[in-house]
């Protein structure tokens, strides 16, 4: 079965197991323990991690929280700000297509007492920055929330413009960065106004619930301050405590440098897949299908197609012997898309979408099975 569900999850790597192993077996002590090897040998593989993790965000690895994936990263940054700032003010900004994890805790922040504003989006789920500017000066926000890259349409974001916005405007900026981590350029440090930055490791081959929440440090070089979200121990800055689970960080560490040295490559690799993908996709089928996505600035390897008068749910359940596709992403799947009736397609059209996310692993010949259907 050829797997084309990559947005959803990734398959863990030969280099990223192999580098978990031993921390789920013979290197098995608690990080925040003292004095004995075992302890020592696991701050030294999370410090590791830390550091790999900061490099391929391009910030500093102090600014790296481990969590346990980008649902509580978001849910984190967004109620920790919401509650830290709550004398600043109640306004929050946000647009229609994010991730659940980021309306959803907008919602409830919604319904104690805080303003959210979602921003309608184009065609192609891209927010205008104008937008964002006439709020600001209209009714100044503590945060805006916008994602770098959409996991249905794999539409980019013009996050620099935002950042820089927010920046001269003194407001607060957090992206969820999860779907463009590993396959598009990122450095934190070109871009001012990205305060914070959500990522999961296993949407770029490594474990699943393990992800981190950057915070990135003010102009005095001081971390942020923001409520935490789990109080206890005191690990992670003592906003995060919970004894660290070494295995994954590790393995997201690992996912993370390889993601680094292999990035240029692999944004070849996923171009050439999808041109591949979209040529058979046409050729195949004609004029029975629509591209609901962009052809430029967006994630490399991700397509929505309408395949006309043809029910989605039928499709992946007929398709399912041979390939492994969705109607769009796996944290809403029993709901229609939000995300497509965002961009203004029809019931009709959004029952008859499904997403290919495609993933540096998959070889172009492999794409010939689309020959056989």
């Amino acid at each position: 079965m050829l797997y084309l569900d990559n947005s959803s999850t990734t398959q863990i790597i030969p280099e990223v197991k192999d580098a978990m192993l031993p921390y789920l077996l013979e290197e098995f002590g608690n990080p925040s323990s003292k004095f004995y090897s075992l302890a020592q040998n696991s701050k030294a593989a999370v410090d590791m991690a830390r550091r790999n993790v900061a490099q391929l965000l391009g910030c500093d690895s102090d600014e790296v929280i481990f969590t346990s994936g980008a649902t509580e990263s978001n849910n984190f940054i967004i109620k920790g700000v919401a509650h830290y700032y709550k004398d600043k003010g109640n306004h929050i900004v946000t647009s229609r297509v994010e991730h659940p994890s980021v309306l959803e805790t907008c919602k409830f922040l919604g319904q104690n007492g805080y303003n959210i504003t979602y921003l309608d989006v184009d065609s192609f789920g891209r927010v205008n920055p104008k937008d964002i500017l006439n709020i600001i000066l209209n009714d100044k926000p503590i945060l805006v929330s916008i994602m770098m890259g959409n996991n249905e349409l794999g539409s980019l974001n013009p996050i620099e413009e935002i950042a820089t916005i927010c920046k001269e405007h003194n407001v607060f900026f957090h992206t969820d960065a999860t779907q463009a981590i590993g396959k598009v350029p990122l450095n934190l440090c070109d871009i001012d106004g990205i305060n914070f930055l959500s990522c999961s490791a296993h949407k770029c081959h490594g474990p699943k619930g393990i992800g981190a929440a950057i915070i990135r440090k003010d102009n005095l070089g001081l971390p942020v301050p923001i409520t935490p979200l789990l109080h206890g121990g005191g690990q992670e800055r003592d906003i995060r405590s919970g004894t660290l689970a070494v295995h994954n960080i590790v393995g997201m560490g690992k996912a993370a440098e390889i993601a680094f040295k292999n990035l240029d490559e692999n944004i070849e690799k996923l171009e050439k897949l999808e041109s591949k993908l979209v040529s058979i996709l046409k050729e195949k089928f004609n004029d029975n299908i629509v591209f609901n996505n962009d052809q430029t600035k967006k994630i490399p390897g991700i397509l929505s197609v309408q395949f006309k008068g043809i029910n989605n749910e039928v499709l992946v359940r007929t398709l399912a012997p041979v390939m492994a596709v969705s109607t769009g992403s796996a944290c809403s799947s029993s709901k229609p898309s939000h995300v497509l009736q965002a961009i203004g397609l029809s019931m009709e059209e959004l029952r008859s979408t499904i997403r290919f996310s495609l993933a540096p692993t998959i070889f172009l010949n492999d794409l010939d099975i689309f020959n056989s259907l």
